[in-house]
């Protein structure tokens, strides 16, 4: 997440810019049209460059490609993404927090979406350093060391939820404001900041969730949060447009059954995102062939005939 996590209802007014791109498929053979239960029924997918975003989009692309479905991909901002599903023009998003980083969205357009269900348990909003500084395990130890971290705290997109209550919580409730500018820039360029200063073993506090690729590439500490500022662990919920479930009723079957935990999705980023940077549909195709119960389990008799290890 999250990656830009909350969004504000002030990111409603980003210009939607749909980078549309029907994604060709990463490997294997998959199906025809005349041969999976897709029957060549097409769906767009919303998608923003969240890590988990990105890893469970592809895994599903691929997934519905084998079983003759046509799969479009399209590249949004976060509001054009919660307005363009509300209006029909995406199908599906798989990466919504709730019930607090994405309330402001849900509120504002929940009444057109479609939940349908929950894949993990265990999302959370964080403060983070890397684990080689020192003397800084609470977001209250910032306060009076503001001069260790150039006064500044790296966060992502401005319309993110992750940046808004980074903002409007943590930061008042630590009496932070008069020492630190909380930087916002863009999930890309934290993640830059980030490992730059990694590799420089210089100090750094960075605007972060869990779950991302990032805790199993480095080392980092989270900072304790005694005023719960940051909020609990959410769930990342499944949405879709008004008459989803109607429209995808197979697909809609599979989506309630499934889940990742926290150890599944690491992998499947770290299949994605490292192992097969650049193709990231040959990422997830590599982690089901790895993972050859999982389908089942979502599936059931479904998944008979799949085989991702070509």
């Amino acid at each position: 997440m999250r990656s830009t996590r909350i969004f504000g209802i002030g990111a409603a007014a980003v210009s939607l810019t749909l980078l549309a791109g029907a994604c060709g498929s990463g490997g294997g053979v998959a199906t025809g049209p005349e041969e999976g239960e897709g029957e060549g029924q097409e769906i767009t997918i919303g998608l923003i460059p969240w890590e988990e975003d990105i890893a469970v989009t592809h895994l599903w692309k691929a997934v519905l490609e084998e079983k003759g479905y046509t799969v479009n991909i399209e590249n949004v901002d976060v509001a054009p993404m919660y307005e363009g599903t509300a209006n029909g023009d995406i199908d599906l998003f798989l990466d919504t927090w709730l019930p607090i980083t994405h309330a402001d969205y849900w509120e504002e357009y929940g009444d057109r979406l479609e939940d349908l269900g929950t894949w993990n348990d265990n999302a959370s909003l964080q403060i983070t350093v890397p684990s080689y500084v020192e003397d800084i395990n609470s977001i209250a130890d910032l306060k009076g060391n503001a001069d260790m971290f150039d006064g500044r705290i790296v966060g992502i997109e401005s319309g993110s939820g992750l940046v808004q209550t980074t903002k409007d919580s943590a930061i008042p409730a630590y009496d932070l404001g008069d020492e630190y500018e909380l930087v916002e820039s863009s999930t890309p360029a934290m993640l830059q900041e980030l490992e730059t200063a990694i590799a420089d073993e210089e100090p750094i506090v960075v605007t972060l969730w869990r779950p991302h690729i990032e805790y199993s590439k480095y080392d980092l500490k989270d900072l304790e949060d005694p005023e719960g500022a940051m909020g609990e662990a959410e769930s990342i919920h499944m949405v879709g447009r008004e008459g989803f479930g109607a429209d995808y009723e197979e697909l809609n079957g599979w989506l309630s059954n499934f889940t990742l935990d926290d150890d599944q999705l690491q992998a499947l980023e770290t299949a994605v995102l490292i192992d097969h940077e650049g193709d990231e549909e040959a990422g997830a195709r590599a982690w089901l062939a790895d993972n050859p119960d999982f389908l089942p389990e979502v599936m059931g008799d479904d998944a008979e005939g799949l085989d991702f290890s070509s």
